[in-house]
This record gives C-alpha cells, structure tokens and sequence, in this order.
C-alpha cells in the first residue's frame, strides 16, 4: 500500500501529492493522511474520480482516506476527466459576496441579482464555481441559497473552495455545492469554453 502523509499542506497539495503517486507508481491501495475536512474531502473525490474505492478513518485530528484500485492488477486508473458531449461550457467564477466597488450594500444587491439571472445562460451554464469572500454565498443565512440550490436540483455543478472555507472557518456551514481544491477549479478552467470572472 502506498502512503502518503499530506499533514500540514493547503489544497491542492494533497491532491496533487496523490495524482503523482497513482502517476509514478500505479499502486493498488493507497493510504492518504490529511489534517482537515477540507482537504479530506478533495482527496477522497479524487480518488473516487480515478476509479477508487474510499474509505475514511479518523484518528484524533487526522484524517485517513484509504482507496483501492477498482480496475484489475496492471491497468491504470484514468487520471483526467471525461470530456463531455457537444455542449457548450460556460464557467462563472464568484470571488466575491459584492459585485463591482464602492458601496457594499449595492454590491450585495447586484451579486444576488446577478445569480439570479444566471438561468438565463440556460444549459450553457457548465460550472459555478466560489472563492475566496465569494464561498459565503453557500452557506447558512445566504441570500441566494435557494436560488443555488435550484440550479443544483436542475443539474449545474457548484464548486466551491475549501481553502476559502477553512480560512473563514465556514466549512461547517456550507449548505450547498461540492468542497473542491483548485487543482479541480484549473482542470475546469481547461475544460471550459468560456470563463467569467466576478
């Protein structure tokens, strides 16, 4: 079994630390050790995405995410995501709770409209994704919870930072979306067509 101690490293680096191994050595079973939820999570749907199976154990304030290869001795996992079918992929990235500068109050107004109105980008709308003060907008108390969560419902992809959210101490009150690292958020960024930045 492989094993990787990732304690003490911010998202993406655990993540990154176990694509390397899969790439380099093609293990069977993997052992990852993190310190934080955040990066827990990441690895584990990493993991999960590569064609492993996951467990999780918790020793203290370690996290242990065990996987094991389910494709068969010698053939390797796939290590990049699936393209998708002709559509259209639009990415909205949302660093921010505020849209423009000036006054926050309005800031907060046109940012909640803003997400509101991003139904009409209909089905090309592929991913949305939230950092830094942006991953405020999915958590308990956000103006736009219920809007984000028909766009769940509907079948749009909410990705928001774990990073952001343990600096903010919010991981615990995410309502919505996937925790997600930026080595996922960069992977978007190729796979999209276009990117909006707000």
């Amino acid at each position: 079994m492989k094993e990787i101690d990732a304690r003490g490293l911010a998202c993406p680096a655990p993540v990154l630390q176990t694509k390397a191994a899969l790439q380099e050595e093609n293990p069977q079973s993997v052992r990852i050790v993190v310190d934080n939820a955040a990066s827990q999570q990441n690895v584990q749907r990493f993991l999960e995405s590569q064609g492993f199976r996951t467990t999780l154990e918790q020793k203290g304030d370690d996290y242990l995410v065990i996987g094991t290869c389910l494709s068969g001795p010698g053939e390797k996992p796939r290590l990049s995501p699936e393209p998708e079918a002709d559509v259209k992929k639009i990415m909205v990235v949302c660093a921010t709770d505020r849209m423009g500068f000036g006054d926050d109050e309005l800031g907060l107004k046109l940012m909640v409209n803003f997400l509101r109105t991003l139904k009409e980008m209909g089905n090309d709308l592929w991913r949305l994704v939230f950092v830094n003060n942006g991953v405020k907008l999915t958590i308990d108390g956000s103006e736009v919870l219920d809007d984000l969560r028909d766009y769940e419902k509907g079948g749009l992809k909410i990705l928001v930072c774990g990073t952001c959210l343990n600096h903010f101490n919010l991981l615990e009150r995410k309502q919505l979306g996937e925790t997600t690292n930026m080595l996922d958020i960069v992977t978007a960024m190729q796979l999209a067509d276009k990117v909006i930045s707000i």
